[in-house]
Formats: C-alpha cells, structure tokens, sequence
C-alpha cells in the first residue's frame, strides 16, 4: 500500500532478544517512506517466562530493551510502538509490569500503559493455565496520547474483553485505540476478530491490533491475524499467519461524520466506572 502511514508487525518472537530485534528490524526496512507510525505486539522484545521477565524488567528511560528501541525509532524515523516489555512498576520498585511504551521519531518515550487485565485463566491447549499475575502487577493508569496519524488510546491483549476500558479511553478524545496481543490459537479462533469489530463499533474508533503468530517454546501457541478495524466495524487489513508487517491507511477524519450521525458517547446513560475496590485508577493523558 503506497499511501500506507501505519505499519502493523506480526511478529513470532521468542527469548532471544537479539533475534527479536532483527526481526523487528527487518520488517520495518521494508516500510516505504510514508509509514509515520509502527506499532508491534505483546511480548515482542521478549517471549519467555516468567524468571526472564524479571531478570530483564527495566526502570522506564534506562535499559538496554528500550535503548535498541530507541535506536530503531531513530535510524528509521518512525513512532515506534513497543506492544509489550517487562518494566519495573512505578508504585512498587520490587513488582514489575507489561508495559507498552510508544517512542516517537527521535527516540524520546511520549506514552506508556501498564496492562490492566491480568490473563488469568484456563485454555484447551497444550499450555492450559496462564497466571500473568504470577510475574506482574496489574497497572492502574488509562493511557492517550497524540501521535502522527491520530489521538492513540492504549490497551494490552486480554484488555479487549473488558469494554468499560476502551469506553473509557474514547471519553479520553481517543480515535484510535491499539490492542497489541499474543492471543492463543484457541481464543484467538474462536474470539479474537469478533471482539476487534465489537470494540471499534461500540466506540467508534479504528482498532489496531498487531499480533504474535506461531510457536513459542514448546506449550504457546498464537493465533496472529493481525487486524485494521474502522470505526464502523469494517476489517480495513489483515494478515492472517505471515511473519511481516500489514501496512494500512488511517484516517480518522471518517470517524467525524460517523460521531455526528450516531453520537453514542451522548446518548449512553451509563457512566463508566474503573475503579476497584482498594484501587486507584488515574488516567495518563499525554
């Protein structure tokens, strides 16, 4: 696509970070020139377990993680969109979180998300029983900045099944709302496009869901399919199983008519409550 400006990267990471990152790389040299923005999935700096992530978790700003990325913003001149890395929590320096941070094209972190839904849970496949609380912290932040190609609200994977979120963040003046994910072949079969359409038409926003595909050691498995959705539920791209980047174009001027001829952030009667007991839940406008 010529007049592409956003890139999604699907990406089969594993726990080799170098190998990781050049094929992070790779992908995006093969970007044209008017890419302005490149956003890749959870766990794309590293896919391993739960000893890794805290032996290689970084204090936001300083690492060698964030420095290679920084790197790759700058060399390429992209935003550049890290769908997910272990980092230490900001309200508990001996807890770590997955976290997406967003650089932009000089390398200086603009947005970061703490994912809010751990993936508790358990599937039918060869992995079965997936505790992220186990090695995370839940965050306790909502997340939306500005970017190039539009007003960016930021979630993690298994967040798409919570819909008060992305209500959340489209009340936050969100028009794009990203959902970096490592879905299951199980779920992601059987859930994983239903749920992207579901959240850009209840909140008329264009969905961005780059994801994993593929094997990851000998239990994870991942679905890819990674998604363009518009505000109207449409699927704009898709890349149903390569290991390559889904270049679209974004434009969120369709989202304005759209607004104005079905206002459904007016006319909804419920107000949208994130707040947990014993939780603090602050929004993270950037």
């Amino acid at each position: 696509m010529r007049n592409a400006n956003v890139a999604l990267l699907q990406l089969c990471s594993g726990d080799q970070v170098r190998d990781n990152l050049a094929q992070i790389e790779q992908q995006i040299k093969q970007l044209n020139a008017g890419v302005k923005l490149v956003m890749t999935p959870e766990n794309a700096l590293l896919f391993a377990n739960s000893a890794a992530y805290r032996q290689q978790a970084e204090k936001q700003g300083d690492g060698p993680l964030q420095n290679a990325v920084r790197e790759l913003a700058r060399r390429y001149g992209v935003w550049l969109l890290v769908g997910s890395m272990p980092l230490i929590s900001r309200e508990n320096p001996e807890l770590i979180t997955t976290s997406s941070l967003l650089f932009d094209d000089q390398g200086e972190i603009r947005a970061r998300y703490d994912k809010l839904h751990m993936f508790d849970v358990d599937i039918n496949d060869a992995h079965a029983h997936y505790r992220e609380s186990d090695t995370y912290q839940h965050g306790q932040h909502l997340t939306v900045v500005d970017t190039p190609v539009g007003r960016l609200g930021m979630t993690i994977c298994y967040d798409l099944r919570f819909p008060a979120l992305f209500q959340a963040l489209r009340a936050q003046g969100a028009e794009l709302i990203s959902v970096p994910a490592a879905f299951t072949r199980v779920t992601g079969e059987a859930h994983w496009e239903i749920l992207l359409r579901a959240r850009a038409i209840e909140n008329q926003c264009m969905i961005l869901a780059p994801a994993q595909v593929g094997r990851h050691g000998p239990t994870r498995r991942t679905w890819g399919h990674t998604l363009a959705v518009d505000g109207w539920g449409k699927v704009l791209a898709e890349n149903p199983d390569a290991v390559a980047a889904l270049k679209v174009r974004v434009d969120t001027t369709s989202l304005q008519p759209l607004r104005q001829q079905m206002p459904v952030l007016q006319h909804n009667r419920f107000q949208t409550s994130l707040t947990a007991p014993s939780d603090t839940l602050s929004s993270n406008q950037e």
